[in-house]
């Protein structure tokens, strides 16, 4: 039974756990705020601390996948800029990690296009059947937008080794993508929307809207909630029509925290790309809801080390 350790750095919190390579269950698991091992001026080192714990009472595993925040040189090595720990910038990571656990593989991706690679291999899929299920599209929906494309079961990683940004494309309202549907924008866009809307609705009016009140709102068919995450949908659907043909792939999934909104952006979604795509583009063309929720950094990061 061959085991992995998954790390998933974020700049809230670390986790990590031990991953099963055939089921993908996790033990182990342990969490750590990121800002303390920032303070403590030494990140690299709070991290090496957590690994040789992990390692020390798991002596099997000889592989780890880490997850950064930001852009990984081509070699995947070193991080580039990681806005939210900037003390790793420049830093021999998968050199300074080798060298004080020899005999242990490192690997290093950004973490959207891990989380994306642990669909492939750790998501509930019935894409088995589907003739493109080596290759989908990634988009990740949180404070962000985030984003990844899996192309013959492998990262695609673009000229320079940090392809697929879709949030910082450009979008409507004269700014990147993420700057209209990121979690604070869309709820920019629910407060605005609020304060003109002259019917009947459950979601409140005092600037207390929140993600979660949205998508329990549009479950009861409120009609602003709806027309919400309609725009939400048209803008993304927009991002998308432009994304796949140039990619010609089929399968999308989306995933992160508003990914609970999926079924109501959907409908927009499909509508945009009606209108933008070609016959040869649109069909076939499959739109699914990613599966791994909150383990998707961890098991991704894990699935970097197949």
């Amino acid at each position: 039974m061959e085991q992995y350790l998954g790390i998933d750095v974020g700049g809230t919190n670390v986790k990590m756990g031990i991953v099963d390579a055939k089921t993908g269950q996790i033990s182990n698991f342990y969490s750590h705020d990121t800002v303390s091992w920032r303070k403590s001026g030494k990140f690299e080192e709070r991290l090496a601390e957590a690994i040789t714990l992990q390692l020390h009472n798991n002596p099997a595993v000889k592989k780890v996948g880490i997850g950064l925040p930001g852009m990984i040189n081509r070699a995947r090595t070193s991080p580039l800029e990681i806005t939210a720990i900037p003390e790793l910038n420049g830093m021999p990571l998968v050199g300074f990690l080798s060298a004080r656990f020899s005999g242990t593989e490192f690997y290093l991706e950004n973490d959207a296009n891990a989380a994306a690679l642990g669909e492939f291999y750790f998501g509930d899929q019935d894409y088995d059947q589907q003739k493109n299920s080596e290759n989908y599209i990634f988009i990740t929906l949180g404070t962000g937008v985030g984003g990844a494309a899996i192309i013959n079961k492998k990262v695609f990683v673009g000229g320079n080794g940090n392809a697929m940004e879709p949030g910082h494309t450009p979008s409507i309202n004269k700014k990147v993508l993420e700057r209209n549907i990121g979690k604070n924008e869309l709820l920019d866009m629910a407060n605005a929307m609020r304060k003109e809307y002259k019917g009947k609705t459950i979601v409140p009016q005092d600037n207390t809207i929140t993600t979660t009140g949205l998508v329990a709102a549009a479950t009861q068919n409120d009609e602003l909630a709806l027309n919400i995450f309609d725009n939400v949908g048209e803008i993304l659907g927009v991002a998308l029509a432009q994304m796949i043909p140039i990619l010609d792939i089929n399968l999308i999934l989306i995933g992160g925290g508003l990914s609970a909104s999926f079924e109501f952006i959907l409908p927009a979604i499909e509508r945009t790309l009606d209108f933008w795509l070609t016959k040869y583009h649109r069909n076939g063309l499959t739109i699914k809801r990613a599966t791994l929720a909150n383990d998707a950094g961890l098991l991704g990061a894990a699935s970097l080390c197949f």
